[in-house]
């Protein structure tokens, strides 16, 4: 049963093996206490435009919802990586995340990771307030461990 800590790990990795396009997913749940689940996806956009946005593909969406449905999970949180610039809810995030100014998927939080140079530099953790989305920054401990290589 994997922990929010095990869960970041595995985003951390698969972001970081997107560099240096814009990576992407969403953290699957079981109930409000249960086991967390990364699940990557794939950039469908263009390698041009996928160094500064995302976009999932949607069979491959479809697919995810599918199987968390069969598995009793909800999608927790959305997450992808910004390869220029900080962790930060962009404009772009906003339109996507709430078009017409009310959430697209009401409850679920957004996770960004800066990730300058490929690797995560820092992340914030994005929350619809019934207004607008609000920004909490991650400890910077979840980024900061040794690469792959090292033990």
């Amino acid at each position: 049963m994997p922990s929010w800590s095990e869960a970041l790990d595995e985003v951390v990795r698969h972001l970081e093996s997107a560099w240096p396009l814009e990576g992407c997913g969403v953290l699957l749940r079981v109930g409000p206490r249960g086991p967390w689940r990364c699940r990557p996806l794939r950039n469908a956009l263009d390698a041009r435009a996928a160094r500064t946005a995302y976009a999932f593909e949607p069979r491959e969406w479809l697919g995810v919802l599918q199987e968390a449905d069969t598995q009793g999970e909800q999608v927790a949180c959305v997450f992808h990586s910004h390869v220029e610039g900080g962790p930060g809810f962009s404009a772009e995030d906003r339109r996507q995340a709430a078009p017409g100014g009310q959430p697209l998927l009401p409850g679920v939080s957004y996770l960004v990771m800066a990730i300058p140079s490929g690797r995560v530099r820092a992340a914030e953790l994005v929350q619809w307030d019934g207004h607008d989305f609000r920004g909490h920054p991650l400890p910077g401990r979840f980024f900061s461990r040794q690469p792959a290589e090292i033990p």
